[in-house]
């Protein structure tokens, strides 16, 4: 018993006295609180107090010291920043009052030796941000927050300033801290390169310091507030430690007691007077400020946030050099640099270098793409002659793009670098862009073979080498296939023509346009091949001065993450996320969400994170203007650009996908006419290149220069009559002779315009059905099918096409033959023969001429020259009237005997059945297909063929081997009229 009653009494002690101690305590609690400082006379406190309060308002009025309750959110900010700030109420005497005021923007700092934890702490901090806020010009005080305690509970009456950027989310951890130190010390260097703006101030506001804080970060503190006021950069520091370490320089410190709080004496001053040599801070207790109505804060936080945005919007005018700076003064040896935003008052600059070679912009659409990428292109074209900088455009989303930089009807000028340009561009434009670039980089490796090997920037001592950019758009329509209507045309110099816009005003012009999202969207055949070529091209351009800006959404279509640095997407380091773009950075950067468009996160690390909460060494969160808010701004740049351009400069070549080239615009055609063409040939359309280079059916005198058209409705026939219009232009007139068979009635219209057309050129021929079985070209009956009577004879007349069926001659009046009026196609006429203008006119004519009309105009004269033989339906012909082996025998053998044949098949079957079983197409024909999807088209070349109809495109195969080549197809000037025919 006694071994177990000595422990119980000596806890029974020890619990005593802690009871006694704790008593002790709180009875020297209440006695210090009971404590305060000695007041002099009451009469004199009283005139003090009357004093300091008319002072206060002198030197803080309205929102920086007037009591809250006597304020609105529409009572207006002061001028300037305000120099001091109230912290609370001085009470010398109880009913003896005035405000406490302390120095803060512009002089000095502000520390408590109590954190957030303390409501008291909360409600003073909340109170002097509101007041600071308030009473700064809108977008003039920046504050970053950190705050220790948890949650971000302290700063989250100020959400609405989070968008805006005046007081992004708090960081929360010892990392975010230490991210915030980082950001106030690049605040605080000087930087030649990126001059801070002196009408910006930054508020550094810690609530409670996070777990792990170190003497390391508080050092860094105290280093920050040694060179931060003359810096503009001030702290709020809730939590300072007093025990032990020196007090923070240029600081007024507040020590909280239980009841109310003391207030040290400002930096460099005492407020026990000058000269006095006293230093015991203000001497009368202080109750702290306390905790605004959140009401108040939420609505003063709105009505700022609508201010920032509208009242310091970035101008185009902010990111290209002064107006008074040398033009194109740049060198390009060492890379490219322009500015893409502003960040916290500093302008950022960002580079194509070989260390930032390319990049990757992601934002969703109407989030501020096109304006970004516009942004960079002209801050480029600004600082960067011709001689230094190439670009390249292209953008695979419908609608127009990249009209600042070109010309239009209205306006002859272009900006001088652009070499190209694409707007809606075709999958295959891409390809072939980045074929020819990859071209251009394997010539420049090989004359830095030659040099022994040197960098791009040696080279450049020694050759004329500008660096080039290429800049596609919606990049993720590479990697899937959305069709797209168009419309308009494009001159062959590139030049918008009528249907094109006339103007830069973006009137219809559908900005960031939607596409469909990579994640419904198959990686095809031509896809894969895309990615193969943009994987080489970014490895090897780099090296060589050839870089890319890859833009579009989500993804790009390339996959997500940071990627390794010997992988594809480790050679895109510069990584920028627009609203909704954050898919491009790293997944665990959330440093995207929430942006306000307008806004960017640019990351020159691939996309890798850091503190949450805070903006990284590697990474800023810019501002960016609309240059569609600066039109005039954009006009005389581009005006300027323009005049400065280098002697003999060349408007860049425009591809716009929702265009059709007119044939009487095409150089080809052109020079055909003028007698100038290298041989005859039939011209289909443009090819979807970057040379936007004519394609074009060579019909030499060789087994198989013929042209298969296949398709099932009138864009094929159409076709089909373009390429005779092109052929009869690359014969003289009169020395050719045209045969015209319309079969089926859809086609009857394009085949009658055909032939009037041609008429007046060279001696066309109109037959029907009947009249073709029994054309001597096509061989007779009697070769094809023995013991079968021969009810045609050979001549050289039209007339005597079939023996014994005389052809119907219509030669019309001199006026209509000479207007070139086509023949009316009769069913079961077998053959109707159209005079030439001279035949016409002969009195007395009652037959065909032998042949065209003379060149000067008085009679007819021999055709010595090629046969073309133009039908229109040649399916609609039963193999029993017209066999396969006398089609076959005319595509094989008429060429080298003078004669091709144009014709349009509209089944491909029909077509496939010419081809002998171990036949190759090419000894028979071009095959252009319309409207014809691939897996139809395997039976023509044995093959598997890729291709999906898209509107207004076709394919030509031309060629043992060939793979295919799109293009876009002349359009008819007039389809409506024949629509309605």
């Amino acid at each position: 018993m006694e071994a177990v009653a000595v422990p119980r009494a000596r806890t029974g002690r020890a619990a005593a006295l802690h009871r006694r101690a704790a008593a002790t305590a709180a009875a020297a609690s209440d006695v210090l609180d009971e404590t305060r400082p000695v007041p002099a006379d009451q009469r004199r406190q009283y005139e003090l107090a009357d004093r300091l309060r008319s002072a206060a308002t002198i030197l803080a009025p309205g929102w920086a010291g007037a009591p809250l309750e006597t304020l609105t959110a529409q009572t207006p900010p002061d001028e300037v920043p305000p120099s001091f700030v109230v912290v609370g109420t001085a009470a010398p005497l109880d009913d003896a009052r005035f405000p406490a005021l302390v120095p803060l923007l512009g002089s000095g700092h502000l520390t408590v030796d109590a954190d957030a934890r303390d409501a008291r702490v909360a409600g003073l901090l909340r109170a002097v941000l509101l007041r600071l806020f308030a009473a700064t010009p809108a977008g003039c005080l920046l504050v970053r927050a950190v705050d220790g305690t948890g949650g971000g509970e302290v700063f989250a009456p100020f959400g609405a300033l989070a968008d805006a950027g005046p007081l992004p989310p708090p960081a929360l951890d010892l990392a975010g801290l230490r991210g915030v130190l980082g950001e106030a010390e690049q605040w605080v260097a000087p930087d030649a390169a990126r001059p801070r703006r002196r009408d910006r101030t930054l508020l550094l506001v810690v609530s409670a310091f996070p777990a792990g804080t170190g003497d390391a970060e508080l050092a860094r503190l105290a280093a920050l507030a040694r060179s931060g006021p003359s810096a503009g950069l001030h702290l709020v520091l809730a939590g300072w430690p007093g025990t032990g370490r020196d007090p923070l320089p240029h600081a007024t410190p507040v020590t909280v007691r239980n009841a109310y709080a003391l207030v040290g004496d400002p930096p460099g001053a005492s407020f026990g007077g000058v000269g006095d040599g006293s230093a015991g801070g203000l001497n009368a207790p202080v109750f702290l400020a306390e905790d605004p109505p959140a009401e108040l804060v939420e609505t003063v936080c709105r009505h700022l946030a609508e201010q920032v945005e509208a009242g310091t919007r970035l101008s185009l005018a902010d990111l290209l050099p002064e107006p008074g700076a040398q033009r194109w003064a740049a060198d390009s040896a060492a890379g490219l640099s322009t500015t893409v935003g502003d960040a916290g008052g500093r302008a950022v600059p960002v580079g194509f270098t070989e260390l930032t070679p390319h990049w990757l912009v992601s934002g969703r659409s109407a989030a501020g793409r096109s304006a970004f990428l516009t942004n960079v292109l002209l801050g480029l074209a600004a600082r960067y002659g011709p001689e230094e900088l190439t670009l390249h455009l292209a953008d695979l989303g419908p609608g127009e793009a990249f009209v600042e930089f070109l010309q239009t009807e209205r306006d002859r000028t272009w900006i001088p670098q652009v070499r190209s340009a694409a707007m809606a561009a075709d999958r295959e434009y891409v390809l072939d862009l980045f074929d020819a670039l990859a071209t251009e980089v394997r010539r420049r490796a090989e004359v830095a073979a030659l040099t022994g090997g040197q960098r791009f920037a040696d080279l450049r001592e020694h050759l004329a080498l500008p660096r080039i950019v290429c800049v596609v758009d919606n990049l993720q329509v590479l990697f899937g296939e959305p069709g797209r209507a168009r419309s308009a045309e494009v001159s062959p110099g590139g030049t918008l023509l009528p249907g094109a816009p006339a103007d830069r005003s973006g009137a219809g012009r559908s900005r960031d346009r939607a596409t469909p999202t990579t994640a419904t969207r198959s990686r095809d055949g031509l896809g894969a091949t895309a990615l193969a070529s943009l994987d080489a091209l970014a490895r090897a351009g780099r090296a060589y001065g050839v870089h890319l800006l890859l833009a579009g959404e989500d993804d790009l279509g390339l996959g997500t993450g940071s990627g390794s640095r010997d992988s594809m997407l480790g050679q895109f380091p510069v990584r920028v996320a627009l609203p909704g773009g954050g898919a491009v950075l790293e997944s665990s950067n959330d440093a995207a969400a929430g942006l306000p468009v307008g806004s960017a996160v640019v990351n020159t690390a691939g996309g890798l994170g850091g503190p949450q909460g805070a903006t990284r060494g590697h990474e800023r969160m810019v501002r960016f203007p609309d240059p569609e808010d600066a039109p005039t701004t954009v006009e005389e740049l581009r005006r300027t650009l323009w005049e400065a351009r280098p002697d003999g400069s060349s408007p860049p070549l425009v591809f716009a996908g929702y265009a059709r080239p007119l044939l009487r615009n095409d150089p080809c055609y052109r020079a055909a006419l003028l007698g100038r063409a290298s041989g005859p040939a039939a011209l289909l359309g443009r090819a979807v290149d970057v040379a936007r280079s004519t394609v074009a059916v060579p019909l030499g005198p060789s087994t198989g220069r013929n042209l298969a058209v296949l398709g099932p409705g009138l864009p094929a026939a159409r076709l089909l009559a373009t390429a005779a219009r092109a052929t009869a232009a690359h014969h003289p007139p009169g020395t050719a002779r045209f045969v015209v068979a319309c079969l089926v009635d859809e086609a009857a219209p394009v085949a009658g315009r055909l032939a009037a057309e041609l008429a007046g050129q060279h001696a066309v021929t109109t037959v029907d059905r009947s009249g073709l079985a029994h054309l001597p070209f096509l061989g007779t009956p009697e070769e094809t099918h023995p013991g079968r009577p021969d009810r045609s004879t050979r001549s050289d007349t039209p007339t005597e096409l079939q023996s014994g069926t005389p052809a119907e001659l219509q030669s019309g009046t001199p006026a209509q033959a000479q207007a070139g009026t086509p023949t009316q196609l009769q069913a079961g006429t077998p053959a109707q023969v159209q005079l030439s203008p001279a035949a016409a006119r002969r009195p007395g004519t009652g037959a065909a001429p032998t042949g065209p009309p003379a060149r000067d105009g008085t009679g007819p004269v021999a055709a010595e020259g090629p046969t073309v033989l133009v039908v229109f339906g040649l399916d609609a012909v039963p193999a029993e009237e017209l066999p396969r082996e006398r089609v076959r025998a005319l595509l094989l053998d008429g060429p080298p005997a003078g004669t091709h044949l144009l014709g349009w098949w509209r089944t491909t079957p029909s077509f496939a059945a010419l081809l002998e079983p171990e036949g190759e197409v090419d000894k028979l024909a071009a095959v252009v297909a319309v409207d014809v999807p691939g897996a139809q088209l395997a039976g023509v070349f044995g093959r598997p063929v890729q291709w999906r109809p898209r509107p207004a495109r076709a394919v030509l195969w031309d060629g043992p081997g060939e793979q295919g080549r799109v293009l876009v197809p002349f359009a008819v000037e007039d389809e409506d009229e024949e629509d309605q025919t």
